[in-house]
């Protein structure tokens, strides 16, 4: 049992997870490509306007996914924000791909657009923009700057579900995007992920990698008699229980997004003032990005500010987390040629940013213990 009164996350069950699993039972079929699995590509589909959705076991294996799909091949370049998961880069990194780290801005934490150009090589192969909290990055100045190098953009969406910029939901813009359905996330699964396709032109061959590099997917449509290995690929393919505890939660998205909007919203009102007070910087979303309510964060103005709150709060069972450190600094990242002051953005942020406990199911008791908490730890600086 954890120490924590307050965790940092728990996973929601919004009622029907149970049914709908014990159905995927029922129906013996608990593979991959079932019925519930269909059900979840089509509502997302649908809600989200694209070509093609395909259920992956993982975020990380979707971005897999999308780097074999778009050709990476040993020598390419990837730019990828340092200020991400590992998965982000470890994706292009297994296919030969040598990351270009590019640093974010310090308001949304999103990559910079305005270093985009400089970095650009022949090289370059493929831009991945990081939603960051869900809140959307500078879609169109990227799109702007990949078509002109002729360069694919592959959105990491992990954050992002029904977020949108300029009221285009986030994962529609580049020719491929991926999300996370793992158990920190809005929308969950326990582990979970999925591929957009924005390209009708990659859906036939996004398929196939997922199927083992066959055109089983073809089969089973009754376009084609029998089915072969025609391409490279592995099996991404979740089981349809899985999908089953997915189709739950995604049929829940507007009471899930309501509760988490509420939770975020109560945050800010109660610590902007005390935070203005002691020059910290709370999360920053622009007039025209609609967030997806994912997580809530202070930015303290030192690194030894941070530690003594994250203390502060586990004294007290509460339990808060810091958030990714720089890749471009990692041991990896300085065989790839990163080294300190290349993204010093990413070195402040990454040193500083600290994650509130943030969950659908957050009540208002223990939000207010939580911000108790924080008022009075600044009292006793």
């Amino acid at each position: 049992m954890s120490k924590y009164l307050i965790p940092f996350n728990k996973a929601y069950i919004s009622g029907l997870e149970n049914e709908y699993m014990a159905t995927a039972i029922a129906n013996s079929h608990i593979s991959g490509e079932g019925p519930f699995t269909h059900q979840c590509h089509s509502l997302l589909e649908n809600l989200l306007g694209v070509h093609k959705v395909l259920l992956t076991t993982s975020c990380t294996h979707a971005l897999e996914l999308a780097a074999i799909l778009i050709n990476i091949q040993p020598g390419d370049e990837v730019i990828i924000p340092s200020f991400t998961f590992v998965s982000t880069v470890n994706a292009f990194v297994l296919r030969g791909a040598k990351p270009k780290f590019i640093d974010i801005r310090s308001d949304t934490l999103n990559l910079n657009e305005k270093l985009l150009e400089n970095i650009i090589t022949h090289q370059t192969k493929a831009i991945v923009p990081v939603h960051y909290a869900g809140v959307g990055c500078e879609m169109d100045k990227i799109l702007e700057i990949a078509n002109s190098y002729q360069i694919s953009v592959i959105e990491d969406n992990a954050h992002g579900l029904f977020g949108r910029y300029e009221g285009k939901y986030l994962g529609t813009f580049g020719s491929l995007a991926t999300q996370s359905f793992h158990e920190t996330k809005n929308i969950t699964c326990g582990e979970g992920g999925a591929l957009i396709v924005n390209r009708p032109d990659l859906v036939e061959r996004a398929e196939i990698i997922r199927e083992k590099g066959t055109n089983r997917s073809r089969y089973f449509r009754g376009q084609i008699d029998k089915y072969s290995w025609v391409d490279i690929g592995s099996s991404y393919l979740p089981s349809d229980i899985l999908a089953a505890f997915l189709l739950a939660q995604l049929e829940a998205r507007h009471e899930i997004q309501h509760k988490r909007r509420i939770i975020w919203n109560y945050y800010y009102q109660h610590l902007v003032s005390w935070a203005e007070e002691n020059l910290i910087q709370l999360p920053f979303v622009p007039d025209y990005c609609d967030q997806s309510y994912h997580m809530f964060y202070l930015i303290f103005p030192s690194p030894e500010y941070r530690k003594t709150m994250i203390e502060h709060l586990a004294k007290n069972g509460i339990l808060s987390v810091f958030h990714y450190t720089p890749l471009h600094t990692s041991r990896m990242g300085v065989r790839f040629g990163g080294k300190i002051g290349d993204c010093p953005v990413t070195e402040q942020i990454s040193e500083r940013l600290l994650r509130l406990p943030f969950y659908t199911s957050l009540s208002h008791d223990d939000q207010d213990k939580v911000i108790d908490k924080i008022l009075n730890f600044n009292m006793q600086l």
